[in-house]
């Protein structure tokens, strides 16, 4: 597992750790990987051009050093200083020694042209609300330059704790972070400017729980429901699933089509897509006499393609069982109902539906994903997945969110939500916990969208076809 911590427990890690070492030695721990991960980048260190983009705080510092490690490799290496008066002193002292030079920003857009290498140095991880307007022309000069960018810590402009983007920053090919994963570098949109990100290990001793925290094989293949010798359908569990209408009677099919590869024993159809449902897959137990005479189940999901249907909502929520909403049912459902359960909820909006819950546009959400999603299970008491280019779940009571780092952008085609919900829902039968549920079933949703993509376009029956695959990859690791 992968976790991230914010800005605040880092620092306070940072200063415990320096206090028992001698002065500077983390500085050259730091240093001393993100050289070698720009030997990596380079290849072939001796005679290379790197170019370093360096602030005025210790992420400066950094940079200075790991650019004295690479001259004394045999690189060229010139430090572009943008406030030369505040440039870390044992960072420029290291660098000259080892044959770098020092420049001022006139001019710096030539060096960079030439560089094969250029080191974001610019602003650490408290920097907040974008470039100042200085630094922007060097990031626009790297952009435009071949030179691979590597990013000390992360990358210049965005914020380390949201995830948040508010201005110009930097685009790096690959971001070296110290001692832990800033929840910025695994949250959209800042995530899109990380590149790869590569973790070094400097000593730090960091709380339990983190502030956000992304899933693995091994992590998803623990939570994975596994029939015992004496299992049955009904023991494996039965997940019920309440959507369709007469105009979208697919969103029926996909939700079904996910639920049958998520681990319950059996589903139950309850709507007005029966016909389709049963004639795409005959061993779904369809009902035409609403939930509660549906039969027993272990959870149920809600929403998808339900069109106005408020009333098959309510029934669904006034169920003792966990409960999964989403689309249509995110409209439905009332609040104060949402809130008033006992069992497990589980809401999956996508940014649309999520602006619509909180009162604010969809830019917002899109912009500040970390909060959105922590604001929505904290306002309605249960575990919200945040559906996007990063996909968040967050427990209503607080604590780590957890990001998925599966997915691909093919995954933006209609119905594709349906799948994840029959997946999740099934999940959520089979006894895992909302959060647990909602975690693996993004990950394997977004896997198998892999899989069914493979570079090229796809259709939400791709994926559901797809999980199948991931699933065993997941298990076999």
């Amino acid at each position: 597992m992968r976790t991230a911590y914010s800005v605040e427990t880092v620092r306070t890690a940072e200063r415990e750790l320096m206090a028992r070492l001698p002065e500077g030695a983390l500085m050259r721990r730091a240093a001393a990987g993100l050289a070698a991960a720009c030997a990596d980048v380079l290849g072939r260190v001796y005679g290379s051009r790197v170019v370093l983009l360096v602030g005025s705080g210790d992420n400066g510092g950094d940079a200075l050093h790991a650019g004295a490690r690479l001259a004394r490799r045999g690189a060229g290496v010139s430090a572009v200083l943008l406030a030369p008066e505040r440039a870390h002193a044992g960072g420029l002292a290291a660098l000259r020694r080892a044959g770098g030079r020092t420049t001022g920003t006139d001019g710096a857009d030539g060096l960079i042209e030439r560089a094969d290498l250029v080191v974001d140095g610019i602003v650490g991880i408290g920097g907040k609300g974008g470039l100042r307007p200085e630094a922007v022309p060097l990031a626009d000069a790297a952009g435009r330059a071949r030179a691979a960018v590597v990013a000390v810590d992360l990358p210049s402009g965005v914020d380390a704790d949201t995830g948040e983007v508010r201005g110009a920053a930097l685009r790096a090919d690959l971001t070296v972070t110290f001692g832990t994963h800033k929840p910025g570098l695994l949250i959209d949109p800042a995530r899109e400017y990380a590149g790869s990100v590569r973790l070094v290990d400097i000593g730090l001793s960091l709380p339990e729980e983190p502030e956000a925290e992304a899933l693995q094989h091994a992590d998803v293949a623990r939570l994975l429901p596994v029939p015992a010798v004496e299992s049955d359908k009904y023991r494996r569990g039965v997940v019920g699933i309440a959507a369709g209408s007469a105009r979208y009677p697919g969103a029926a099919v996909l939700a079904v089509a996910g639920a049958l590869r998520g681990g319950a024993g059996a589903v139950r159809y309850v709507g007005p897509a029966g016909q389709a449902v049963i004639a795409r897959f005959p061993e779904t137990l369809v009902s035409d006499g609403g939930p509660k005479r549906a039969g027993r189940v272990q959870a149920w999901v809600v929403g998808p393609g339900a069109g106005d249907d408020a009333a098959t909502v309510a029934e669904v929520l006034a169920a003792d069982v966990p409960v999964l909403i989403d689309a249509d049912g995110l409209r439905l459902a009332e609040a104060s109902a949402v809130r008033g359960r006992r069992a497990p909820t589980l809401m999956t909006p996508h940014a649309g539906e999520a602006a619509a819950l909180l009162g604010v546009e969809r830019e917002e959400v899109e912009g500040g994903r970390l909060g959105a999603v922590r604001e929505l299970a904290g306002r309605y008491g249960a575990t919200v997945l945040l559906k996007g280019s990063t996909t968040l779940i967050a427990p209503p009571g607080g604590g780590a969110v957890r990001v998925n780092p599966t997915g691909t952008s093919w995954l933006a085609t209609a119905g594709s939500g349906d799948v994840l919900s029959g997946l999740a829902g099934s999940l959520l039968a089979a006894g895992l916990s909302a959060v647990d549920a909602a975690s693996a079933g993004a990950y394997l949703h977004g896997l198998a969208g892999r899989f069914a993509a493979d570079g090229a376009p796809m259709g939400a029956h791709d994926v559901a076809e797809g999980i199948a695959g991931a699933w065993r990859s997941v298990v076999r690791g």
